[in-house]
């Protein structure tokens, strides 16, 4: 059995699809029970905050997917072990390796994932294209889209893509001790991403660009600040690590990264 966590999240949610379509027995877990997963998937709701809630949910466990979320990585791992579970892929940030200080959460889980006795793999994403979905509320009342650094490009990438990763991480063999860089296959600018999500909608999107302190107050509201100084500092001055694309989705899947433009296709609604 594999245990999601954050499995109505948007990486959570495909990888139970990709898990399913695998043929693996799945249980999605949540802060609440999860509607409208594919037959035979297990809804269970705990939370990551508090690992004693997690020993149910994970006692019969093989494998466990992992994000960085609550302060007690060791308390989560020690509930994992206790369970039965084998193997650990833990959701991470392209910023714990290329800004530590800022991203200091996530290094710590990746340190406790790391230094376990279960065999681990831990994935690396830079920004997801789902991030657009920020952007939704005003293209759907304004036709326009507001963000800062508006000509400097990223390699985003979909977080579909990273699910499938994760998929073959907790199913197959030779993942074990890997680190995976994850990106898409190409730098994208927010400009080009709000002409993109025009082009999908066939009406003009207005790209407005913000200042680093108004882009700043916004993120404050639901970003602790050393992510924050983190985020704007990748998103304005990103360092060649950052804006590098990366080989791992393709040698981990056999196929290219998909681009903003798909993920757009399949989203598009969520702007109209």
């Amino acid at each position: 059995m594999i245990v999601v966590m954050g499995a109505a999240g948007n990486v959570g949610r495909p990888l139970v699809d990709a898990l399913v379509a695998a043929g693996e027995t799945v249980t999605a877990v949540g802060r609440r029970p999860i509607d409208g997963l594919p037959e035979g998937v297990v809804s269970r709701a705990a939370d990551l905050a508090d690992p004693q809630t997690l020993r149910p949910v994970l006692d019969g466990a093989d494998a466990l997917f992992l994000l960085v979320a609550g302060d007690d990585a060791h308390g989560i791992l020690d509930a994992a072990k206790a369970g039965g579970v084998r193997r650990v892929v833990l959701l991470s940030t392209q910023g714990a390796g290329t800004r530590p200080e800022s991203y200091r959460h996530a290094g710590a889980f990746e340190e406790a994932v790391t230094g376990s006795e279960l065999a681990w793999t831990v994935l690396r994403p830079g920004g997801f294209d789902s991030n657009a979905y920020a952007w939704a509320p005003g293209v759907r009342a304004q036709r326009t889209v507001a963000a800062p650094f508006g000509d400097v490009g990223l390699p985003s990438i979909d977080p579909a893509d990273i699910a499938d990763v994760a998929a073959v991480a907790l199913c197959g063999e030779g993942h074990a001790g890997r680190v995976y860089e994850l990106t898409g296959p190409a730098l994208t600018t927010p400009r080009q991403r709000a002409e993109a999500i025009g082009v999908a909608l066939g009406e003009p999107v207005r790209f407005v660009e913000q200042s680093r302190d108004e882009a700043r107050a916004q993120m404050l509201r639901f970003m602790p600040e050393p992510v924050v100084e983190g985020t704007l500092a990748i998103l304005g001055e990103p360092t060649d690590a950052e804006q590098r694309i990366s080989p791992d989705v393709e040698r981990v899947l056999g196929c290219a990264p998909r681009s903003f433009a798909d993920w757009l296709g399949r989203h598009v609604d969520a702007f109209r």
